[in-house]
């Protein structure tokens, strides 16, 4: 396990073991988290996977963050312009530094996380393999033209979450489908918080994506 500020970020890395070693998920928290948060959930989805966990730089109060926002549920798009920049180039620079495969690198990401997340996938389209959203919210409204060319996208709503807008899921998803983009939308008897049932379909989803050990 390592803990620096090396490549950009405080980070976790932990190298993956067995048949999944080649995977790397990407972790990234959820307001209030750090790199440590998603661990365990990130094991649990993919048990063996290697772990790549960035702490966010921006804080609130005493949260981390991945970006600024302005108010709940209104983002600083300028700071996410440049933290989604700044993300992608960790992912570069933590790929060649921990010997990583490019090709096999898939986000895990909650609430704030899971925002970023989909703002990288919309503004870099080289940068995952594939991402696993967690309680997303529409991140900014992109222009025509991003080619994910069957990049799959899960993504896991609740349906009883207070916080994601109303109609936001479903709008996250045809943008992502806009960008030929391979899309699941998984709809959880939950609020904003992760359920058993996120979990079980996360699992499942990255055993049917991304099992092998080479591809």
């Amino acid at each position: 396990m390592n803990s620096d500020v090396s490549l950009g970020f405080d980070h976790r890395y932990i190298a993956g073991e067995g048949t999944l070693s080649g995977l790397t998920l990407l972790l990234l928290h959820g307001t209030g988290g750090d790199g440590d948060s998603l661990l365990q959930l990130g094991d649990t989805l993919a048990p063996g996977a290697t772990l790549l966990s960035p702490t966010g730089k921006v804080r609130e109060g005493e949260s981390r963050r991945f970006f600024r926002r302005l108010a709940e549920g209104v983002f600083d798009q300028e700071d996410l312009a440049l933290r989604t920049r700044e993300l992608g180039t960790f992912i570069r620079d933590a790929a060649v530094a921990y010997g990583l495969d490019r090709r096999r690198i898939v986000a895990v990401g909650h609430s704030n996380g899971a925002n970023i997340a989909a703002s990288l996938l919309l503004r870099d389209q080289d940068a995952l393999a594939g991402a696993v959203l967690f309680r997303p919210m529409v991140p900014f409204p992109p222009e025509p033209g991003a080619l994910l060319s069957g990049i799959p996208v899960l993504i896991c709503a609740g349906e009883q979450d207070g916080l994601v807008p109303v109609g936001d899921t479903e709008r996250l998803a045809d943008i992502f489908r806009a960008a030929d983009a391979d899309v699941t939308v998984h709809v959880a008897h939950a609020g904003h918080e992760l359920a058993m049932g996120d979990v079980v379909t996360a699992r499942d989803w990255l055993a049917r994506n991304f099992a092998s050990a080479a591809s």
